[in-house]
């Protein structure tokens, strides 16, 4: 399969990966591997996909509604398909914290001692929050709360991995946007670039990882910001709805053996 598995110094109990397009029986615009079921593809093909997933894995993955939110749930055996959240965590063998995504980052992270895990889903609605809490925050909340959190160990034995998104070149917003991340950090300013007609291209992984850093979170691997990440700029790897328009679903998964 192409998908990526993060290179980071995770124990070895945590697996993490992150799937691409390629490998699945969906048909064109959803070609191939959609794991997502609201976005138009056949129900079939996305049970198919998401079998074959749940195969590799070998382990219950669980899929959430996401809604651009900041709401982040623990999962435990009892979790239902589809439960309203964009941010997952455990401390449980077995479940996979999942977040799908088109363009939007996924944030998979997990502590140096690997007893917890979470997944985020950080489009920039999500990730700016309001009043300074944003998904981000919210998993990392989550994660401080699960019996399996180191407490003694604090934020720097945080690990985050940051998986394909929409690129710093490719990520054209407009002056709501920049002011929703300049307005609570002027830091940000420095992840947006002018562009004519009061638009500006935004780093959504600088901005996450100018978030997480200022969380404590000093140990991020994974997307750079270089054109390798970018999901508009490979249609035929990664999905892209700001490319595509109609576009399926990316997963990105972490969990405890």
């Amino acid at each position: 399969m192409d998908w990526l598995v993060p290179q980071w110094p995770a124990p070895p109990q945590v697996r993490a990966l992150c799937t691409t397009r390629v490998g699945g029986s969906s048909r064109a615009p959803f070609d191939s591997l959609n794991l997502g079921d609201h976005v138009g593809d056949s129900p079939g093909a996305v049970a198919a996909n998401r079998s074959l997933l749940q195969q590799a894995m070998n382990v219950r993955t669980i899929f959430l509604k996401q809604v651009h939110g900041v709401q982040t749930i623990s999962l435990s055996d009892r979790t239902d398909q589809g439960t309203v959240a964009d941010g997952c965590s455990t401390d449980q063998p077995g479940l996979a914290c999942t977040v799908m995504v088109a363009d939007c980052l996924p944030v998979l992270i997990t502590n140096e001692r690997g007893s917890v895990v979470a997944a985020g889903h950080a489009g920039w609605r999500g990730l700016a929050g309001q009043g300074g809490f944003g998904i981000l925050e919210s998993v990392l909340s989550s994660l401080d709360s699960l019996p399996g959190a180191d407490a003694l160990a604090g934020r720097s034995a945080i690990l985050a991995w940051l998986g394909p998104c929409i690129g710093p070149k490719a990520f054209l917003v407009g002056a709501d946007v920049r002011d929703a991340f300049v307005s609570q950090d002027p830091v940000a300013a420095a992840m947006f670039v002018a562009q004519a007609g009061e638009k500006w291209l935004a780093d959504l992984q600088g901005l996450a990882r100018l978030r997480l850093n200022s969380l404590g979170v000093q140990k991020i691997h994974g997307n750079d910001g270089t054109d390798s990440w970018c999901t508009v700029s490979h249609p035929a790897r990664y999905f892209s709805h700001r490319r595509d328009g109609v576009s399926g679903r990316m997963a990105a998964c972490i969990w405890l053996t």
